[in-house]
């Protein structure tokens, strides 16, 4: 028996105070990035506390120097975030002090009707404890802590337990995990805006800044009687266009993420068409052995309003051909934008469930795999050439959201 993680608790506060460095030591590990550059963290992040039964989410800093076209969005994000917060972290910077900054959010968290906790961070040293009487003007029950370097860290968890409602208690040990999608693809092909359709919600920031998104983001999401976890990663471009050490971390994490994914969809711009980069973003799916589903977006952009089965099917013919190493890959000609054909997104993702399920017969194998070394014997070592004796399909894995097919072959 656990608890649910029906209990929501978000990190506020400006930008640069600490934030992504104390959800990583909530969490236990590190998913958010840590940059000493203002502004690194634009969409909300969430994971399980692996020191509390509960939900931590990150968000991006408040009322900080950056893109100005995103300081709304992000702004929005944590306003969201305290909404539907059970707890508020309202961290602050005990080594830049008090700031009106601070102070108006103060405000604002004080009308949200929400418990707060102050959590004075960067108190690195013994030497920085006095530093944190600035801040208790704000009327707020107040932790001093150093999520660098762990210090007070209990004390807030114990402080948060104390504040939370009651968790409800389930029995999870036969339920199956929820199935992970890694939404990939280049910079600025519409990735958060295709989660943002399927949630109907604008949970991920939207901009056309290409690298808008820089952590894979991960969102809880149920359908109907199936739960998803929706990761929203870092556009990937080539390695010599990378703008920043940060960007670099960025599609570092999204090469992570494939290979966390139970399931790889890529995301690629009906306007350009497949692209060089499309393809290595493709193979990185193909050398992760990952179940793959392709989503050619911005179909609204190249929708002829006379003849759209022919550039449907021309569109199709062309993508299968530039991704010809994929051939198991279902392919969607999708708009995020229209929200044309986003549901059957979901409908691939149960055919390719029920592809991995399916068992092959050892005598159906068995001739396949003769048929196949008929075609291409394998090499000859001291003369001796290896010799197939039978293979079977090993048993699937009952606890795992996606089982792809394993064989075992003896020789």
């Amino acid at each position: 028996m656990e608890a649910t993680s029906s209990r929501q608790v978000a990190i506020v506060g400006r930008p640069n105070v600490g934030k992504s460095a104390l959800f990583n030591r909530l969490v236990g590990r590190n998913i958010a990035i840590v940059h000493d550059q203002p502004g690194i963290t634009r969409d909300r992040i969430s994971a399980p506390s692996r020191r509390g039964q509960f939900v931590v989410w990150d968000t991006g800093g408040i009322g900080g120097h950056g893109e100005t076209e995103l300081l709304q969005e992000v702004r929005a994000a944590a306003d969201a975030a305290m909404r539907e917060a059970d707890l508020i972290l309202f961290t602050v910077d005990a080594q830049q002090g008090l700031s009106p900054i601070d102070q108006e959010l103060a405000r604002l968290l004080r009308r949200s009707q929400r418990p707060v906790i102050l959590v004075v961070n960067k108190i690195d040293h013994p030497k920085h404890e006095d530093l944190d009487v600035d801040f208790q003007r704000l009327g707020f029950d107040a932790i001093s802590i150093s999520a660098a370097h762990g210090r007070g860290i209990d004390s807030l968890v114990e402080a948060i337990e104390r504040l939370l409602p009651e968790s409800e208690i389930r029995n999870q040990e036969s339920e199956i995990p929820p199935l992970s999608l890694a939404i990939v693809g280049r910079p600025n092909v519409g990735k958060s805006s295709l989660i943002n359709a399927i949630l109907s919600d604008r949970r991920a920031i939207v901009s056309s800044l290409p690298g808008t998104t820089r952590d894979a983001v991960d969102i809880a999401y149920r359908r109907g009687a199936d739960e998803f976890l929706l990761i929203d990663t870092a556009g990937i471009r080539p390695r010599g266009k990378h703008s920043s050490s940060v960007e670099v971390f960025s599609v570092m994490r999204s090469e992570r993420t494939i290979r966390r994914a139970d399931l790889c969809v890529l995301v690629i711009d009906a306007t350009s068409g497949v692209t060089a980069q499309d393809k290595k973003i493709a193979t990185l799916m193909q050398k992760a052995h990952k179940p793959s589903l392709i989503v050619v977006n911005k179909w609204d952009l190249v929708k002829p309003e006379r003849g759209a089965k022919e550039t449907l099917a021309r569109v199709l013919q062309e993508t299968r051909e530039r991704l010809f190493f994929l051939p198991y890959a279902p392919i969607l000609v999708a708009s995020a934008l229209t929200g044309e054909n986003v549901d059957r997104l979901f409908s691939a993702i149960r055919k390719i469930r029920r592809a991995a399920r399916e068992r092959l017969s050892t005598g159906v194998l068995n001739r396949l795999l003769r048929e196949a070394f008929a075609a291409n014997p394998p090499p000859t070592i001291a003369n001796k050439r290896l010799k197939l004796f039978y293979a079977t399909q090993a048993r699937g894995k009952e606890e795992k959201a996606l089982a792809t097919p394993e064989f075992v072959l003896f020789v």
